[in-house]
């Protein structure tokens, strides 16, 4: 079914407990379930379709050929080339990603080396044995670091030129190679690779024809066709052998509490679904359930101002900004639920609510949890902060930062933190909730956010400097300049005239007025007279004033 301009995808994942009394076909093996065997036999036809497609071979002619090979149904095995189509147009989007990721990384790999040779002749000249065996080391391993880049972007361009795609392992590549390295069984690897049954919705066919779901006597059953074992029916006028209505097994379907109405109401609706069965390791049937629903109306407007959130490891920052750019009092009565779900341990979640407008989400498991607990924790923190912004009917701000692959070639140190920082897990939890509940969503350039948070409003409101940059975040995104007040001139006064007292002390970091702060003083001496005149443009350009405050701020800590 073709999905509509305005539609959105709505996704439930639920259980299933079929009820298996059929007997296995011809076509069932030893130690299978008829079940297991239409998946068997399903995922079999995808790995086929997707060889087949990249042969060039056509989705009409695959599809008879497919159900004579498989014994599946018609609708069974298109759907089987479907999803093999849309992994290949997948892999190819994929490649020019890789291909501007690798290119990057090639680029900072190559500027390491030349680095690291520069040192290398220095330790050389200088004839330092110890120096000269640590860079020798250090040039070897960036020259092989190089070698790899530059033999995968050969690669993948030449996959670009082509027009193909890197090989694809179905059952996945890691647990691929976990069987090489003998940490995995290779019967595992089968398993995953034939665990799954698909099939798309139809409103003309009561909702889906393969895999239906139905409602009665306050229990939802879920029935699955198995049409491997349809059988042979009458001939018609034309010769065309037609075939007996397939059997079905039939058995409940588990489905959270709090998804049950909504569920129910698109299936009185007559609203087409797409359910995807995957067998788990535990053999229990997890069943997801996409609806095509409609975009909800918008119901937050920027009129009346903004909702910055500021992310950080272990939480939520949040500033209540008006339409004037001024801090917001939260309403009376105003309080976050705390959600159900959270009963893990005390202090699981804590809320700390300023009266003027500032409060802050934290989650301290979200900083070491594991996937799947943090995955949950990043969708309960999101529906906390969309309830937030519906009460208010203000959009939501946030700041776009940058945390792709490609930027994970840059030091041990940031590579780690980029690695465990959730940051892009909770933009994207965050703008798909409020897309889902009619909230407006912004992103703002990044740059100087904490700096103009730290200078400008952390002491004037009293709040932390998380607090202000959630701020001054929401304030961008109303389009306010940030200007350099008398306040804010007054500040770098008292704190240059501190730092020339201190000359008896030995120069260094946060010691006087060492050649390095001068030179940064001289600067900002030339920066505070032109930057209110500037365009915003160039107000939040990276070597703005903004760029040297933040120096300052750490050269006097």
């Amino acid at each position: 079914m073709k999905k509509k301009s305005n539609d959105i995808t709505w996704t439930v994942q639920g259980e299933w407990f079929p009820e298996i009394t059929l007997p296995g076909g011809e076509k069932t093996k030893p130690g299978e379930t008829v079940i297991d065997t239409e998946m068997r036999l399903f995922c079999a036809c995808t790995r086929w379709a997707f060889n087949r497609l990249l042969e060039g071979e056509s989705r009409k002619e695959l599809k008879k050929q497919g159900q004579k090979m498989f014994g599946i149904n018609s609708r069974f095995c298109d759907d089987a080339i479907l999803k093999a189509k849309a992994i290949i147009e997948s892999q190819k989007e994929l490649l020019a990603l890789e291909i501007r990721e690798t290119e990057q990384k090639l680029v900072r790999a190559k500027r390491k080396l030349s680095r690291a040779e520069r040192n290398l002749t220095k330790a050389l000249e200088n004839n330092d044995p110890a120096r000269i065996k640590k860079h020798q080391l250090t040039v070897n391993g960036r020259k092989m670091r190089v070698k790899t880049l530059s033999k995968k972007l050969y690669e993948l361009e030449t996959h670009q030129r082509n027009g193909t795609i890197p090989k694809v392992i179905f059952g996945g590549r890691a647990l691929w190679k976990k069987v090489c390295k003998r940490r995995a069984t290779r019967e595992e690897w089968q398993q995953a690779r034939r665990n799954r049954l698909f099939s798309r919705g139809d409103e003309t066919k009561g909702g889906n024809p393969n895999i239906k779901i139905k409602y009665r006597d306050g229990e939802f059953y879920l029935s699955v066709t198995i049409s491997h074992l349809a059988e042979p029916g009458k001939v018609d006028k034309k010769g065309i052998q037609h075939m007996k209505p397939a059997p079905r097994i039939e058995g409940k379907l588990w489905l959270p509490q709090k998804h049950r109405l909504k569920v129910w109401e698109l299936l009185l609706a007559g609203e087409s679904y797409t359910v995807e069965l995957i067998k788990g390791k535990d053999n229990r049937y997890r069943a997801h359930i996409t609806f095509d629903t409609e975009k909800p109306a918008r119901v937050s407007d920027p009129a009346r101002g903004y909702l910055g959130i500021d992310i950080n490891p272990d939480g939520v920052a949040v500033a209540n900004t008006g339409y004037t750019g001024r801090p917001e009092p939260w309403p009376e009565n105003f309080t976050v639920p705390y959600p159900k779900a959270l009963h893990k341990f005390e202090g699981e979640f804590q809320i700390k609510i300023h009266p003027n407008g500032f409060l802050y989400i934290k989650i301290p498991e979200l900083s070491y949890s594991r996937s799947f607990r943090s995955k949950y924790l990043i969708g309960v923190l999101a529906k906390v902060i969309v309830d937030i912004a519906k009460e208010l009917g203000k959009p939501i701000a946030l700041e776009k930062l940058d945390f792709g692959k490609d930027r994970l070639d840059i030091g041990r140190k940031f590579n780690r933190m980029a690695a465990n920082f959730p940051y892009r897990k909770v933009v994207e939890a965050v703008i798909r909730r409020a897309y889902k509940e009619g909230i407006g969503t912004k992103q703002v350039w990044p740059a100087h956010t904490s700096p103009i948070g730290y200078w400008k409003y952390m002491q004037k409101h009293g709040v932390t400097l998380h607090h202000a940059a959630a701020y001054a975040i929401a304030r961008r995104a109303a389009g306010f300049k940030e200007r350099i007040t008398k306040e804010l001139k007054q500040k770098i006064t008292v704190i240059k005239e501190k730092l020339a007292k201190k000359v008896n002390t030995v120069p260094g970091e946060g010691k006087g007025m060492t050649r390095k702060v001068k030179r940064l003083f001289n600067r900002l001496d030339e920066k505070l007279v032109l930057h209110n005149g500037l365009t915003r443009y160039k107000q939040e350009s990276f070597y703005s004033i903004w760029h040297d405050l933040k120096q300052l701020a750490l050269l006097s800590r």
